[in-house]
């Protein structure tokens, strides 16, 4: 099984930006984490702070993985590009939140992920990726 990882902007930040609300861990900290705790998949991991770059990559392996888990940051509720590239794929994908959105600003209640995504998990902390992986098995 194949899944691939894909963070947008900001979450380079990880473990420095907003620790209240993200954490104190970094992803490639925490990646390492997912990759010990789930040996049998082939997780990849990419991160872009730019909007096209993210769609390349869903458009990229959008047909030949098992599954993409995508965590658009604020692209989550601005970009329709992102949103049609989900819907244009046939590979399945599940929507992640590190935070609860709509426990936050009204503007991240908006998402043009969900609609065509096979599922959204948010709210848990990085332990949503976690979640995520097991949505494939």
């Amino acid at each position: 099984m194949k899944i691939i990882i894909i963070n947008g902007p900001n979450l380079n930040l990880l473990g420095k930006r907003e620790p209240e609300v993200y954490g104190s861990q970094t992803f490639e900290d925490y990646f390492e984490t997912l990759q010990t705790s789930f040996p049998s998949i082939e997780l990849s991991y990419y991160q872009s702070n730019i909007e096209g770059e993210l769609i390349g990559k869903i458009q990229e392996f959008g047909f030949n993985y098992d599954g993409i888990i995508l965590n658009a940051g604020a692209y989550t509720h601005t970009s329709i590009g992102i949103g049609d590239a989900i819907k244009a794929v046939t590979t399945p994908v599940i929507e992640v939140h590190i935070s609860n959105t709509y426990a936050r600003e009204s503007f991240r209640h908006q998402s043009y992920i969900s609609g065509n995504a096979k599922g959204v998990i948010l709210g848990f902390g990085l332990k949503s990726y976690e979640l995520a992986i097991r949505s494939f098995l």
